[in-house]
């Protein structure tokens, strides 16, 4: 069973020349700045002209780490169901070429934990808007995709709590911000969101962060208190900052763990 493409075309190109152009526009941006390096990421995911830039800069950072084996982590927008689907996948598709699946991390968390496999939430653009950058700038990864619904935090904090155990392998929490208010009242909620993620502060994500992500953000808040990781916020910015459109904004975040 392959992980096909399901938004190609949309949120991202449905080729390796188009979709290489967003990477090598973005780089060009941060070609000056030294970057650190860090097996856990944060990351929005709406369409590249959007959040590209700010997931870009994600896995530069991640792409100087050594680890081969990540678990890629996001909400199912289209599907609602209890839990958390994880699918026996041989492959994912991207313009670049599959991505191999980590038969060795799916069996450790299949044998681990409880998972239905609900194929119609692994057409969930959180996730695979995330599978070209992987492919890309993480040379010889393989992965293992969950997508969640309705799920307690401490469930997915538990699985990375896991994943982190392991020296080979690591996490990226795939999130968007506030929808549709416009610049001034989504800066302020997306600014509750930052400063929870700064401080690893989980009560403060529910003051008024509104990411569509939440979930997965708090577990991974709550994973990095118990592994004493400190937070740092990479970029934020808007919808704005491509549209000019002030109005109805979508706010993006990208953080990394040390």
């Amino acid at each position: 069973m392959t992980r096909n493409m399901s938004v190609s075309g949309s949120f991202y190109p449905d080729t390796k020349k188009e979709t290489l152009k967003y990477f090598e526009h973005f780089s060009s941006l941060i070609q000056e700045i030294s970057l650190p390096s860090s097996k856990i990421i944060i990351v929005p995911h709406a369409g590249y002209i959007y959040s590209g830039f700010t997931a870009n800069i994600a896995y530069n950072v991640l792409k100087n780490s050594s680890i081969k084996n990540f678990l890629v982590i996001g909400p199912s927008h289209r599907v609602a169901y209890n839990g958390i689907s994880m699918c026996d996948f041989e492959s994912y598709k991207t313009p670049f070429g599959d991505i191999e699946h980590s038969s060795s991390l799916f069996q450790a968390l299949k044998e681990r934990f409880s998972f239905t496999c609900n194929n119609f939430a692994h057409a969930e653009h959180s996730t695979e808007v995330q599978f070209p950058f992987i492919k890309h700038y993480l040379l010889d990864a393989s992965i293992v995709e969950l997508v969640y619904s309705h799920v307690d935090s401490k469930k997915i904090s538990d699985i990375i709590d896991f994943v982190l155990s392991k020296d080979d392998c690591g996490v990226i929490i795939s999130t968007d911000l506030s929808h549709f208010y416009n610049l001034e009242e989504a800066n302020r909620l997306d600014n509750i969101c930052l400063n929870a993620i700064d401080t690893l502060d989980t009560k403060l994500l529910n003051t008024g962060c509104e990411a569509c992500g939440i979930i997965g953000v708090k577990a991974m808040l709550e994973s990095a208190n118990k592994f004493s990781l400190n937070s740092n916020i990479l970029d934020y910015r808007t919808s704005a900052d491509a549209s000019n459109d002030s109005s109805r904004v979508v706010g993006y975040v990208s953080a990394y763990f040390s």
